[in-house]
């Protein structure tokens, strides 16, 4: 496992922080049926309409982990898998994987499934967002550390950690880079 272990049940994290959640908590269903109005020149859902789906159930996910306000940060890993149609009925299931001091990875899976069919959904997309809880200021709060119930949530976890990891290193690859191309003297 990296740096941080994951949080035992009923463990507090250090003073001020939340009593720890279980993953159940906050995880949420947000189901919507396409219509014309939600396609793209191709006839199809629009991607854009998804996305916007995507962040609507991971922000009301983080919200109610966090226990109020959080705003998105970063959405990455967005993974169309299958086109989705007019008709679909949409199902975004979204949990919270993993929680920092006052950030959280949301994972979303995309489902959808023929609104008047008696077929299993299918998986057509998924992401992985990275929200920030907020005061009233728009100043970082603390939430509540997650603690993973299933082997299934445990691995997602871990998961969200190297994730976590990959988005750090890059940020921090990028600002050395323009701080070295700065001193060079080029101007971007």
């Amino acid at each position: 496992m990296t740096d941080q272990a994951m949080p035992e049940a009923g463990r507090r994290e250090a003073p001020g922080t939340p009593e720890p959640k279980a993953t159940s908590a906050s995880r949420t269903t947000l189901s919507h049926i396409m219509t014309g109005s939600d396609t793209n020149l191709l006839g199809t859902v629009h991607g854009g309409v998804i996305m916007k789906l995507v962040d609507d159930a991971a922000g009301a996910v983080a919200g109610r982990h966090s226990g109020g306000p959080a705003v998105t940060a970063s959405m990455d890993e967005m993974v169309f898998l299958e086109p989705v149609r007019v008709g679909d009925l949409v199902h975004v299931k979204a949990q919270v994987n993993w929680t920092g001091r006052s950030s959280m990875e949301v994972g979303v899976r995309v489902m959808a499934e023929r609104w008047n069919e008696s077929t299993p959904a299918t998986q057509v997309g998924s992401a992985y967002l990275v929200f920030a809880a907020v005061d009233a200021d728009g100043k970082p709060r603390p939430v509540p550390p997650v603690v993973p119930e299933s082997e299934r949530d445990k691995r997602r976890y871990q998961e969200a950690q190297i994730r976590r990891t990959h988005r750090l290193a890059r940020r921090r690859a990028i600002k050395e880079l323009r701080e070295k191309r700065a001193a060079e003297g080029f101007e971007d």
